[in-house]
């Protein structure tokens, strides 16, 4: 369970870390799996010819197991609150990133949109939408299948953003922004303090789900395998209109953001 600092830390700084999520032989177990998917060679770097291999969405036992653990179920009551949200039956997507000297194109500052509008495609994701009772995801999860150090392409973070978006995301009420509309604003999270999403396999980073993040291409010797699959809400939160102490973390974040 998260102390009340890593609940006012998540309230603040927009995730937290939560080390040993899962074991480190069923990340090894889930890699193997996903090793078989590359189509690559883990003995032959000459197989590794892509910088980026999309895989997902995984149902296998071992990725069940890697994001329901006991630990993290209390964690989503913590930050979502009971019966807020839903337990994943599968683990997706995965960007494995490769040694790669080059600009990979998909390193830009974004928020994962979680609800697709009247006129989204479903075949792209930036014209999903997000909006400021955060529809359909409460989490975002960074879950580490890998050893990742800072040269092994770790999720950037931009600390306290959530905030900065929600007040972008508050006058677009229920309809919302697309991921791309947001993602022209987050020049306003640009003076927020850097983090990675660092760790050992088997670490989870649990971030709100209106955290700006962008990738990075892996200047390390190894492949990250992380998978970075939204926990999804049974309904959406509010940040007014409920006694003050009933509010979640998640919502509280919402509610400091517009001064409530």
């Amino acid at each position: 369970m998260l102390t009340k600092i890593d609940v006012e830390r998540f309230i603040t700084d927009g995730y937290v870390r939560v080390e040993g999520a899962f074991s480190p032989e069923l990340a090894a177990t889930c890699r193997a799996i996903l090793w078989a998917d590359t189509g690559c060679d883990r003995r032959d770097r000459t197989t590794w010819q892509r910088p980026v291999v999309w895989l997902g969405d995984y149902t296998q036992a071992p990725f069940v197991q890697a994001a329901n653990g006991p630990n993290l179920h209390a964690i989503f009551d913590q930050l979502a609150g009971p019966g807020q949200w839903h337990p994943r039956f599968s683990v997706g997507s995965f960007p494995i990133r490769f040694p790669t000297p080059d600009d990979t194109g998909d390193t830009g500052w974004h928020v994962d949109a979680s609800f697709p509008g009247a006129d989204s495609d479903a075949n792209n994701f930036l014209s999903w939408r997000i909006n400021i009772h955060s529809r359909g995801r409460a989490l975002l999860m960074l879950m580490l299948f890998s050893d990742v150090g800072e040269l092994d392409a770790p999720t950037r973070i931009r600390v306290g953003s959530h905030q900065a978006v929600a007040r972008l995301l508050a006058p677009a009420g229920e309809t919302g922004l697309t991921a791309l509309e947001l993602s022209n604003l987050l020049a306003t999270t640009d003076d927020c303090p850097e983090a990675t999403a660092t760790g050992e396999a088997g670490t989870v980073y649990l971030c709100h789900p209106f955290l700006a993040h962008a990738a990075q291409i892996n200047r390390g010797s190894q492949p990250r395998f992380m998978a970075q699959p939204p926990l999804f809400a049974a309904k959406p939160f509010e940040f007014e209109g409920k006694q003050a102490s009933s509010y979640v973390p998640i919502e509280q974040a919402i509610r400091t953001a517009l001064g409530k």
